[in-house]
C-alpha cells in the first residue's frame, strides 16, 4: 500500500519557485486560475477581460515573486494584485455604450433582445429570473458589501482570507457579509 503524498502549500511552491522551478509557479496558476478569473469577471463585467486581466495579475505575481511576503497567504497576495488590476481597468474605462432599440422596416425602434452568452456561475442556475434578478441585487449592493460578496462567493475565499487581503477584523468581515446576505435575501424574498 503506498501512501499519497499531500499536496504543497502555496507558500512552498512559492519557495521552489523562487529556486528557480518554473514547473512550481505553473501548479499556483492552474490552482487559482479559474477562481481568480471568475472574481475578475465579476468586478470588470467581461469575461474575456477577465481572463486577460488574470494573465497579467500572474505575470506581476510572477515578476514580484521575490517580494512576497510568507507570513501572508498567497492566495490573498494573488487576489490583492488581481484586484488592484481590475480597479486600474475601472477607472482607465470609458463606458460603451450600445444601443438596446433598432429600426424595423416600417421605422418603428424596437427593443433588441439579445442572449447572454456568458458562461459565469450565476448563468449556470436553471432559474434564468432568478440570476438575472440576483446579478441585478448584487450590482446594486453597496461597492464595499459588493466586494466582499464577490470575494466569498465567487472568487471562493474563506473569510480569514478575506479579512488579510482587505486588512479587516475577521468580525467586521463576518458582519458585512451577514449584511450583504440579509439584503440579498430580502431582494430575492420573491424568489426564495
Amino acid at each position: 500500500m503506498t501512501e499519497k503524498t499531500p499536496p504543497l502549500t502555496d507558500e512552498r511552491l512559492v519557495e521552489i519557485a523562487l529556486d528557480g522551478d518554473e514547473e512550481a509557479f505553473g501548479l499556483l496558476v492552474r490552482r487559482y486560475q479559474r477562481r481568480l478569473t471568475a472574481f475578475l469577471s465579476q468586478l470588470v463585467g467581461d469575461l474575456e477581460l477577465a481572463r486577460e486581466l488574470s494573465q497579467e495579475a500572474f505575470v506581476r505575481a510572477w515578476s514580484a515573486l521575490a517580494r512576497f511576503d510568507p507570513r501572508y497567504r498567497f492566495s490573498t497576495w494573488l487576489f490583492r494584485i488581481a484586484h488592484n488590476l481590475g480597479i486600474d481597468h475601472l477607472r482607465r474605462r470609458r463606458l460603451k455604450t450600445v444601443s438596446l432599440y433598432r429600426t424595423d422596416a416600417e421605422g418603428d425602434e424596437v427593443e433588441v433582445i439579445a442572449p447572454d452568452t456568458e458562461k459565469d456561475p450565476l448563468g449556470h442556475l436553471e432559474n434564468h429570473a432568478l440570476a438575472s434578478e440576483l446579478r441585478q441585487v448584487i450590482d446594486e449592493l453597496r461597492p464595499e458589501y459588493r466586494e466582499l460578496v464577490l470575494l466569498r462567493h465567487f472568487a471562493g475565499l474563506s473569510y480569514q482570507e478575506i479579512a488579510d487581503f482587505k486588512e479587516m477584523p475577521l468580525g467586521t468581515v463576518k458582519n458585512k457579509l451577514f449584511r450583504a446576505h440579509s439584503v440579498l435575501r430580502d431582494a430575492l424574498a420573491d424568489f426564495l
